[in-house]
């Protein structure tokens, strides 16, 4: 394999792998030049010119001039008479200059420099293809379905990169087949076997974050921030928002006209429920948006143990703890407060938690009845059995069970 050919097989792999011309002239004189210390002890005298361009690759033997017999190195010396060989005008005290083909290194050390070169551009790639996604985590990417597994989804970018979209960053309801298109936020860079494997993910709070710069130039432009994001994915969310320009309202701003700005990034995310609510550092104030769209009557804090008592109508119950509780729960995280919800009565009235009939109903059954928005026997009781066995996964036996034992605790009343 002569220069020509070496350095135009290397040029190519250059232009598929994305590594940078100086980058590459430079790795191949590094290995030359590690070939020139075996064979010379040195190569301090040695000039090397790579012409990735043309496909060049030239080695030239740079020694001085010395008498004849006066040759002490003759790594850095050449005698006059062999001097002249080169060149008829020479004398004592110039420098010679004379080229060294890559054919006298041996077809071993030939082949010893190009396996080295194909180790190093590997290396190479490995590293720029970390740099380009450590520095992007966070930021949005657009990748190309290349093969579908159980367990996660292989992904190329338009470089060919490899992404990986695992099925726990994936929403619910993604289903993906070879050659779609689809957008996923840059979690993190693991490193596995020595190489790099860029994480993606569709269901991480910076998803959204970068959905919402994207939709909403005010918060592009740092106009308005998103001070906290929390997420069931692919059902419901709630992000705080704040503005740093009075004249700006966030929730309006995010939302757009009519719902403009907010529906594709309902669409992005398979339709997942997004509140946006306006934050503030008033925590009464926070926890009564956080819990929309239930309408609160009152709140009794205790900031020390984070927690917080939450006093609603009965009708209004159910719309604070939400579907399987996910409204309440989303609404904990965003305040940062446990959140207990009350009924509220404007009349005295005798009722019982359902936690006092522990003994008689199993616990699920009273979390599947909390998770409706019952807590106590009489909210149980204002519902038809038709209504709880519709709104509950419970049969109906079980329920008529509950009713009865409920109804007894309120006999001769």
């Amino acid at each position: 394999m002569n220069s020509l050919q070496l350095v135009e097989s290397f040029s190519e792999f250059k232009d598929n792998k994305n590594i940078d011309r100086p980058t590459l002239m430079k790795v191949l004189e590094d290995i030359f030049r590690a070939i020139l210390r075996r064979k010379y002890e040195s190569d301090e005298n040695f000039d090397i010119i790579v012409n990735t361009e043309k496909g060049d690759l030239e080695i030239w033997h740079r020694r001085t001039i010395v008498e004849d017999g006066t040759v002490e190195n003759p790594n850095t010396q050449i005698s006059l008479s062999d001097a002249l060989k080169i060149e008829p005008d020479y004398s004592i005290g110039e420098e010679t200059y004379e080229e060294i083909s890559i054919e006298s290194f041996g077809r071993r050390a030939i082949l010893s420099a190009r396996q080295a070169l194909v180790q190093k551009i590997i290396e190479l790639e490995k590293d720029e293809i970390y740099k380009k996604y450590n520095d992007r985590v966070g930021d949005i990417v657009t990748g190309e379905v290349y093969q579908v597994w159980k367990k996660e989804v292989l992904l190329l970018d338009d470089d060919g990169n490899e992404l990986l979209l695992p099925k726990g960053e994936m929403i619910p309801s993604d289903n993906y087949k070879k050659g779609d298109t689809l957008r996923a936020v840059v979690k993190k860079v693991d490193f596995k076997n020595n190489s790099p494997v860029v994480i993606l993910s569709r269901t991480d709070g910076s998803f959204l974050a970068k959905l919402l710069e994207q939709e909403v130039p005010e918060v592009f432009d740092g106009l308005i921030a998103i001070r906290k994001i929390v997420r069931a994915p692919g059902e419901r969310a709630k992000v705080a928002v704040e503005s740093y320009d009075d004249r700006i309202d966030p929730v309006g701003a995010c939302v757009g006209m009519k719902g403009s700005r907010i529906h594709g990034i309902v669409r992005e995310l398979r339709n997942e429920n997004i509140d946006i609510i306006n934050y503030t550092n008033n925590m009464t104030l926070l926890i009564q948006r956080a819990l929309s769209p239930a309408k609160i009557n009152s709140i009794d804090l205790d900031n020390e143990n984070k927690k917080a008592s939450v006093y609603l109508t009965p009708d209004q119950v159910s719309l604070a703890i939400g579907k399987g509780g996910l409204n309440i729960k989303l609404a904990c995280q965003l305040t940062g407060f446990d959140i207990d919800v009350f009924r509220d009565t404007d009349e005295e009235e005798y009722d019982v938690d359902l936690d006092e009939f522990a003994d008689e109903i199993d616990e699920w059954i009273i979390d599947e009845l909390k998770a409706i928005g019952c807590d106590t026997a009489k909210s149980v009781l204002e519902l038809s059995a038709e209504e709880l066995v519709r709104r509950t996964d419970l049969e109906e036996e079980t329920i008529k069970e509950i009713l009865r034992i409920l109804k007894s605790e309120f006999e001769g009343e």
